[in-house]
This record gives structure tokens, C-alpha cells and sequence, in this order.
């Protein structure tokens, strides 16, 4: 048996000589506006949030001698840490930049708690 769009919502509409279902039909419309914002949180709204908390775990993890490349795309390696902005040095320039600008960490530096 095949089912299209048109036959499903001939079965909804009211057929001749029947009362239309206010609440019914507002109750549907609800439930559909529910489903609509239950699908947009999790195919949008989630993993957005998921990714600024993975950014913000990634900011804190940051220290001197990582390399990182920032949103413009500047790769430079860290100098110096502080609490809203990062100095890193790319080629001969020294650049101070917001730490929200760093996109990723392309390589670690070394740690000294490596063996």
C-alpha cells in the first residue's frame, strides 16, 4: 500500500458534513510547533553548544610553547598566557591576540611532566 503527503492529509481534513475540531487542530499545530523546536535544539542548538564548550576546555588547556593557528588563520607558537589574551610569536612578530581568536592548538609544546 502506498501513502503519499496528499492522501494524509486528506484523512485529517474534516469530510463533508462533519464539525471542524478546534482544539483538536490546536492541539496538532501545537504538537507540530513542540516537534519542530525539539528537532531544531538537536540538530542545531546542541552540538553549537557542545562545540563552544570543547573550544572553552581547549582555551584552558592552553600554555607557553603550544603552536596554534587563530581564526585568521596566523599560525604562531605561545610566549605568554594571561587571563584574556595570548601573546604568541609567528615568524619575527610578536602578536598579543584575544584568547577566543585561537581556533586550535596544532601541536603541543613540551611538557615538563613528560618522562
Amino acid at each position: 500500500m502506498e501513502c503519499n503527503w496528499i492522501d494524509m492529509l486528506a484523512m485529517v481534513a474534516p469530510q463533508e458534513g462533519q464539525q471542524v475540531n478546534a482544539k483538536a487542530q490546536l492541539l496538532q499545530m501545537l504538537a507540530m510547533i513542540g516537534l519542530f523546536m525539539l528537532i531544531m535544539w538537536l540538530f542545531v542548538f546542541r552540538p553549537q553548544q557542545k562545540k563552544v564548550k570543547e573550544h572553552r576546555e581547549m582555551l584552558s588547556t592552553l600554555k607557553a610553547g603550544d603552536k596554534v593557528m587563530t581564526n585568521s588563520g596566523i599560525v604562531g607558537v605561545v610566549i605568554a598566557v594571561k587571563e584574556k589574551t595570548v601573546s604568541i610569536r609567528s615568524g619575527d612578530s610578536k602578536l598579543e591576540v584575544v584568547q577566543a581568536a585561537v581556533s586550535e592548538i596544532i601541536e603541543r609544546g613540551a611538557s615538563s611532566s613528560a618522562s
